[in-house]
This record gives C-alpha cells, sequence and structure tokens, in this order.
C-alpha cells in the first residue's frame, strides 16, 4: 500500500470513529512504525484536514455548521428584509461579495446573525456611516451563508426565492 493510499484510509478511519484513534492502533493496522503514522497526520494536516491530538488517540474536528454561497439582488429598501429573512431562518450572514470588473473580488465580512445585529447594521447604511457594496454592481452581490445544517439552508433559499432575491446560481463552500 502506497503512502496515499494509507493516508485516505486513516482519514476515513478517524472520520468514522466514534472514538479517538491511537496512533499504536493506526501503526499496527497499517504495519508501519509509530513515526511513520507523526508523518502521515501531519501530511493530512497540512491538506486542510484538522487533525487534533489527544491523549487517546486522534480526532477530526468536524464543522458543526454548513455554508453556501447565494447569489441576491435586490433594492436598497430591501436590504434589511433580506437579511432578516436569512436571520429569521437560523442563517448567519458571514458576509458580502462582489465581482468587480476592473478589481475583481471585493469581500467584506458581516457576522449577522440576529435581528439586532440587523439593525445595527441597518443603522451604520443608513446614517451614511458606510454603503452597500451592491450599488457598485448593479444590485448584484452575493453572501456567506451558515446555519446548522443542510436543510436550514434549503429553507433560506426557498424563502429568498419567493420574495424574489435569489438569482439562481448557487455554490456549495467546503
Amino acid at each position: 500500500m502506497h503512502g496515499s493510499e494509507r493516508r485516505e484510509q486513516i482519514i476515513r478511519q478517524i472520520q468514522e470513529s466514534k472514538a479517538p484513534v491511537s496512533g499504536t492502533k493506526l501503526a499496527s493496522f497499517y504495519n508501519v512504525s509509530r513515526q511513520v503514522i507523526v508523518q502521515d497526520i501531519a501530511l493530512i494536516r497540512a491538506a486542510g484536514y484538522e487533525i487534533i491530538s489527544t491523549n487517546r488517540g486522534y480526532i477530526l474536528n468536524q464543522p458543526t455548521t454548513v455554508c453556501r454561497i447565494f447569489k441576491v439582488q435586490h433594492t436598497d429598501e430591501q436590504l434589511e428584509e433580506e437579511l432578516n429573512t436569512i436571520v429569521d431562518l437560523g442563517g448567519c450572514v458571514d458576509n458580502v461579495m462582489i465581482h468587480h470588473r476592473v478589481y475583481g473580488k471585493m469581500e467584506a465580512e458581516l457576522v449577522l446573525n440576529s435581528r439586532r445585529k440587523v439593525g445595527a447594521f441597518m443603522e451604520d447604511i443608513r446614517s451614511g456611516k458606510s454603503s452597500p457594496l451592491k450599488n457598485i454592481t448593479s444590485n448584484y452581490h452575493y453572501h456567506k451563508v451558515s446555519a446548522d445544517s443542510e436543510e436550514t439552508l434549503d429553507l433560506i433559499e426557498q424563502e429568498l426565492r419567493k420574495k424574489g432575491f435569489l438569482v439562481e446560481e448557487r455554490r456549495q463552500v467546503v
């Protein structure tokens, strides 16, 4: 078995295990030294997996939220309704993004997960402290929205579509 195959199996084994998986157990299972397993774990981490070492073995830190990017369009008057629609259904508006023809991708972090935060954001907009990025791109923009489940994101998508905000283009974020 090649190292890359072993690392794929190690990832699966740690993902599927209900308890931490010890390095000694992995070394024995794959008939390699404990040091080889330590090196494999380092390579797995470098590939983007968040493997945590505990005193009982390795565990995978898996995200408790899921994300989706929605392409939307609306007027300034509909901005608060759009944001409240998302947070009322259990979503968090993580950011706003636009694709500018000259400057490329522009992004601003929002982290709006309640009506109170939406209200504070809207107050900043109304007071002239800032203006929405969407104004640069004929009201088209993207929001990365996180939630506790795909079902919640599906509900948000349905409601945005129903209200006419959703532009039919969806991308998954892993």
